[in-house]
């Protein structure tokens, strides 16, 4: 009962209408749909030289870290970790520039340096300022629909166009290079296990929350996990900890000096930019999908979550991976009822708690038809935020559109979010209404325009 009273003084969890049970779930289940980023990000910072097992490490502790500081500091359902994104552009990105992992992290800290000084200052809450209320709404359904796309190709419901298409037919007149497939996108194949227990995952999901069954999505992937493993599919492994998952070798290695070379300036502000509308997409959007904005689009106190997200970054730097901030993923806890920052403390621990057995995660991260499911289904609920938007208004339309679809098919949050920067106060000002722009909004539309014209947009 006192660890209850504490819990309940810590984070309000009756006064913002939720309970110690709703909570627990809600960590549960963002847990179980952003897991995958523990084998994700190390694989992809690999092909810029970094070692996987330490990356791995450093991954996780990153995720431990802003999940706490969301939770205890900012007291949101919002779990952290390092961003998909970011991470191929460190990875990739930065290639043709020969410059060495070491400088990459460094910009990475100095990025996160510059979110904390922005934050302090009230810039970065000012510059947030000018999302309009549409395009919040419109984030929000945005990034469900993003989530969607993610589960459904994840699980091969969805597939690439040039999948199963002989080499041949996607090579360019050269005969080298390869070329994007007519249709960019098709149906999978209905034959693949795989696609049919994802199917049978929405249905039971789908079929629980019409019931209104408190974790419908946790137990609807448990059961759909389950079926896999009496078919065969769960792969399992026998493994032991090994020295290699030691974080020494990329452990406080940022070149922080090097991060300010001239020709690596463009690379930090590139960061800062990507991780700002990323960051501030996801939050308006998670926030808007949780009922946790206020009467004028604004989410009270967002300096806390802008914190944790600058600290977070900067933690990324030191402990050696990209940077970090709030996980759409969340979204899957806020459907559940999680309401305050104890679901992500849960994601924190959960996190914490996989640290021994990391040898054994690649394996269940081949569980996609279990996890992918409950994408779609958040997904889908996230578009309801539509419902607010003002149709007859093209100024507020045309924008919000905008968002989404940039969004979805360039499958990036800060492509849509810039797009809709970038429209609202041109259209604006176009039909004679320059006035309702704020100011903080015009700063934003030419900061989204040069994200275009610097060749930004990743």
């Amino acid at each position: 009962m006192g660890a209850t009273n504490m819990l309940e003084r810590l984070f309000r969890i009756a006064e913002r209408g939720s309970d110690l049970r709703t909570e627990l779930l809600g960590g549960l289940t963002i847990f179980a749909t952003m897991a995958y980023i523990i084998v994700v990000n190390p694989a992809i910072l690999a092909f810029a030289g970094m070692p996987t097992g330490p990356s791995t490490v450093a991954t996780v502790l990153v995720a431990v870290f802003g999940s706490l500081l969301m939770g205890l500091l900012a007291n949101r359902p919002f779990a952290v970790a390092p961003y998909m994104g970011e991470n191929a552009f460190i990875a990739f990105g930065l290639a043709a520039m020969g410059v060495g992992w070491e400088q990459r992290i460094g910009t990475v800290f100095v990025a996160g340096a510059l979110f904390l000084v922005l934050t302090a200052a009230n810039l970065r809450q000012w510059l947030a300022s000018a999302i309009s209320k549409s395009l919040r709404t419109c984030l929000a359904a945005g990034i469900g629909l993003f989530l969607a796309l993610i589960g459904l190709y994840e699980t091969g419901i969805v597939t690439s166009g040039a999948a199963g298409l002989p080499a041949a037919s996607l090579t360019g007149a050269d005969g080298k290079l390869l070329r994007a497939p007519d249709v960019p996108l098709k149906i999978g194949s209905f034959h693949d296990p795989r696609v049919l227990l994802a199917l049978f995952g929405i249905v039971i999901i789908s079929a629980l929350m019409i019931r209104k069954v408190k974790g419908s999505v946790l137990i609807g992937m448990l059961v759909v996990a389950l079926a896999g493993m009496a078919v065969g599919l769960t792969q399992r492994a026998v493994a032991q900890v090994s020295g290699s998952f030691s974080l020494a070798p990329i452990f406080l290695k940022m070149d922080i000096p090097g991060a300010f070379q001239v020709t690596l300036l463009p690379v930090v502000f590139t960061l800062l930019l990507m991780s700002f509308l990323d960051t501030t997409g996801t939050l308006y959007g998670l926030g808007s999908a949780g009922g946790m904005l206020d009467d004028k689009g604004e989410m009270p106190e967002v300096q806390k979550p802008f914190t944790v997200d600058a600290l977070s970054c900067m933690f990324a730097g030191i402990v050696g991976t990209s940077t970090s901030g709030a996980y759409i993923e969340s979204a899957a806890g806020i459907r559940e009822g999680a309401k305050t920052g104890l679901a992500a403390v849960v994601v924190a621990l959960l996190f914490a708690l996989s640290l021994p057995f990391l040898p054994l995660i690649q394996p269940l991260q081949s569980l996609t038809f279990a996890y992918g499911p409950a994408l779609v289904v958040v997904g889908l609920t996230m578009t309801a935020s539509l419902k607010d938007l003002d149709f007859s208004d093209l100024t507020e339309l045309i924008p919000g559109f905008a968002t989404i679809v940039m969004l979805v098919f360039t499958y990036n949050i800060a492509n849509g979010l810039t797009a809709g920067l970038i429209l609202h106060p041109v259209l604006k000002l176009l039909a004679g209404r320059g006035r309702e722009v704020r100011p903080a909004g015009w700063v934003m539309g030419v900061f989204c325009l040069a994200y275009y014209l610097w060749g930004l947009p990743h």
